[in-house]
């Protein structure tokens, strides 16, 4: 990581965070951007404030005006309107020199000052909380389709019989799990904790208030309960299948004995 100095503002300064889900993977061209604070994830300053990219997707901008953000967004997802924002979330930051760093009562984030150390560890968990809050969503959006399948398999003790809406439903599964899978380690600290070990309390409590950890527990048991569940209907569809192949194959053979015993009594 590239040292980079605090922020020069004055005690009681507000500035705007702002992180922003664009897709579910960015690549950028790191060549254009001469002033880095960091690799991984990819910060750079950008007029008055940093910008930081994360590969799957997430963007947060701190301290930036309207106009820098339009710019940003422009560049990093080739759209400076809103039509690829998925997730957003938005703070506001205050530098309080006496008081604790964290997020007041009021919903404020306090600082001390602004580092580039700072600047990576908010941007891990906001860019953490847009990601999660996407995957949510789509977790719950599958939830909302298996339930009418397994209301009827409770009832009537069967699958419904739309073969094609129970195939779209276990795709929608597959394809919930396959996003969430591996997009995004919630657990890990980032580097610069390695650097700044005087900045794991700070990290902490905006772990704690945005509860990255529980958020990423429970989607991990959602996607358990959905791959169980696709596997469930999968299973039931197939033993479905083979029940229908089994009784054509005793009424071939009861034909064929039917046929067999006409042509001897003839």
């Amino acid at each position: 990581m590239v040292s980079s100095p605090p922020l020069p503002v004055a005690d009681a300064t507000r500035i705007a965070v702002h992180a922003i889900l664009v897709g579910d993977r960015l690549t950028i061209d790191r060549t254009a951007h001469p002033d880095v604070v960091s690799t991984a994830p990819f910060c750079f300053r950008q007029g008055s404030g940093y910008v930081a990219v994360f590969r799957y997707g997430a963007i947060v901008l701190i301290g930036l005006t309207p106009t820098e953000e339009k710019a940003a967004l422009a560049e990093l997802s080739g759209d400076g309107s809103r039509n690829h924002i998925i997730e957003e979330e938005k703070i506001a930051l205050e530098f309080r020199s006496d008081q604790d760093e964290g997020l007041s009562a009021s919903g404020v984030l306090q600082v001390k000052d602004l580092s580039s150390a700072h600047v990576l560890v908010l941007a891990d968990i906001l860019a953490k909380s847009v990601a999660l809050a996407r995957y949510e969503r789509e977790l719950a959006s599958v939830f909302d389709t298996i339930e009418p399948a397994a209301t009827t398999l409770a009832i009537s003790g069967r699958i419904p019989k739309d073969r094609k809406a129970l195939l779209q439903l276990v795709g929608a599964a597959l394809l919930a799990q396959h996003r969430v899978s591996g997009r995004i380690a919630f657990a890990e600290k980032p580097d610069i904790l390695w650097e700044h070990p005087e900045l794991e309390r700070f990290y902490a409590r905006l772990e704690d208030e945005y509860e990255i950890i529980e958020r990423g527990t429970l989607l991990n048991g959602k996607m358990t309960a959905i791959g169980s569940a696709a596997e469930t209907f999968t299973d039931l569809m197939d033993t479905a299948r083979s029940a229908r192949l089994e009784l054509l194959i005793v009424l071939l053979i009861v034909a064929e004995l039917i046929i067999g015993a006409v042509t001897l009594f003839r």
